[in-house]
């Protein structure tokens, strides 16, 4: 049998190299890796509670009134983030454009069950990890306003995406963290959180992006 040929043609070994280059990941990989990265946070808070003896449920409750608190409060969140995407003043287009080009493309191919399970996932992890334990434990060890301002720090750092996006992340921070001050339902915020992650990745996802395409088609 003859040896195959050295020479390849250019166009099919440019496509192929292109292919290999950037393959994205599939949108099952996404969920699966976002839902359990969230989720996993959750487990997480309950060892380091156990550890250093702040357990991040000591304040939760099942209350329905306390539930729809927090989804109310939700409410000033996604009205903030719908004025951010539509008129971003200055380095906040930075934010829109991250928003419409990496997280809308991230999350393309899920569904509206898909981005309620992710949504459940970072409202329940995060708000355990960063207000049952985290800001429960400093604020036990700081006191209430050393302890309510470093936990804030906190969460935004770790969104290190962009400054202003650490930043916009610890102003959500704060704000989660006042409503968890004043209802006292670790129950409220994870509502809050969770409330707000769908509406903002389903009108990114489902909504905005949708938009957009039939604007482009016209």
């Amino acid at each position: 049998m003859a040896p195959a040929s050295k020479d390849q043609d250019p166009v099919t070994e440019e496509a192929s190299e292109e292919q290999t280059e950037y393959d994205p990941p599939g949108r099952d990989v996404i969920l699966i890796f976002a839902v359990f990265f969230e989720g996993g946070l959750a487990p997480l808070s309950v060892f380091l509670g156990w550890l250093l003896g702040h357990p991040p449920l000591a304040d939760f409750g099942w209350n329905l009134r306390d539930g729809l608190v927090g989804a109310a409060a939700a409410v000033p969140l996604v009205l903030a983030f719908l004025a951010l995407l539509r008129w971003p003043v200055g380095v906040l287009d930075r934010f829109r454009k991250f928003c419409d080009e990496e997280v809308a493309t991230l999350f393309a191919e899920c569904s509206w069950s898909e981005i309620a399970l992710v949504s459940v996932a970072a409202g329940v992890g995060e708000e355990m990890l960063f207000r049952g334990f985290l800001q429960a434990a400093l604020c036990a060890w700081l006191g209430m306003p050393w302890g309510l301002t470093v936990s804030t720090i906190v969460f935004g750092l770790l969104h290190p995406i962009s400054v202003i996006y650490v930043v916009i992340a610890g102003l959500i921070g704060l704000y989660l963290s006042t409503i968890w001050i004043l209802n006292g339902n670790l129950l409220t915020v994870m509502v809050t959180h969770a409330v707000y992650d769908f509406a903002a990745l389903g009108y990114l996802v489902r909504m905005r992006a949708a938009n957009r395409f039939t604007t482009d088609v016209q």
